[in-house]
């Protein structure tokens, strides 16, 4: 039997969860072999032609993960921005209308948005609790991941950033993040300060390994926005060589139709 979404959460020996941003890219990479799939706030703002933080309304990244809940038998979480409102009875709804669209959970950042400024530490923690609260009350297991985002907005430290870690896991948090740690140490700190489990964004640790990861304490490695920038400097790259030089040799080395198809008739349900 395969592990629950919660199960997959073992530090020291991290899985990867990979953000897609449609139908197609959920079911490519469950044929690739992912064990749980998530949204992507920015890569779900880019499909529709905006900027990320703060222009998806709730019922856009409902609708968006519905269809990626849909998609596949893997589990799924949401990333839920700041859970799409500053007041804690706003965050319970979301997890109350996430868990009946069949989220396996989702992550809740510590930030307002679109002004992009920290919550104050305490109504940050009651908005956690609020939360942690409801998704503990649901009929089915939800995992909360509490996000302290103003570190990666340069908006407070990495002191005041396991600070907040600290108090949402004593306000019941399953999981907690913060974005943007840029080595090793950094995380390896983090991991430390709490008992729960801890997802590290792989977009700005470059250059290691899954084990190294697992060695500094991880529990979850969270692609992010990583894949869809990718596929986006590859059209990008394309883009440039076709409209400007007249050059259509890069697409020659497309893989075979029938690589991506059977790919994606492996990932979806049947």
């Amino acid at each position: 039997m395969s592990p629950t979404f919660r199960e997959l959460h073992t530090r020291g020996n991290p899985f990867i969860l990979t953000n897609v941003w449609d139908r197609g890219t959920a079911c490519l990479f469950a044929g690739l072999g992912a064990q749980a799939l998530a949204t992507s706030s920015g890569a779900h703002a880019f499909t529709l032609g905006r900027s990320d933080l703060g222009n998806l309304t709730r019922d856009d990244a409902l609708a968006h993960a519905e269809i990626i809940v849909s998609a596949t038998s893997l589990p799924v979480s949401g990333d839920f921005e700041n859970g799409f409102g500053d007041a804690p009875d706003i965050l319970e709804e979301t997890v109350k209308l996430s868990s009946e669209i069949g989220l396996a959970g989702i992550s809740i950042e510590d930030i307002s948005l679109p002004d992009i400024e920290p919550y104050g530490f305490d109504l940050a923690v009651e908005r956690i609790q609020a939360a942690s609260a409801t998704a503990k009350a649901l009929s089915k297991d939800f995992v909360l991941v509490a996000r302290a985002d103003g570190f990666m907005h340069g908006l407070y430290d990495l002191d005041e950033s396991i600070r907040r870690i600290q108090a949402f896991e004593a306000a019941g948090a399953d999981c907690v993040y913060v974005p943007y740690l840029n080595d090793l140490e950094a995380v390896t700190r983090v991991c430390n300060s709490v008992s729960i489990p801890v997802n590290v964004g792989i977009s700005t640790v470059e250059n290691v390994t899954l084990k190294e990861f697992a060695d500094a304490g991880a529990a979850r490695i969270s692609l992010g926005m990583a894949m869809a920038t990718a596929i986006h400097t590859t059209l990008h790259n394309l883009s440039v060589n076709m409209f400007k030089h007249g050059d259509f040799s890069e697409l020659g080395n497309s893989l075979p139709y029938e690589t991506i198809d059977e790919c994606m008739t492996r990932g979806r349900i049947r």
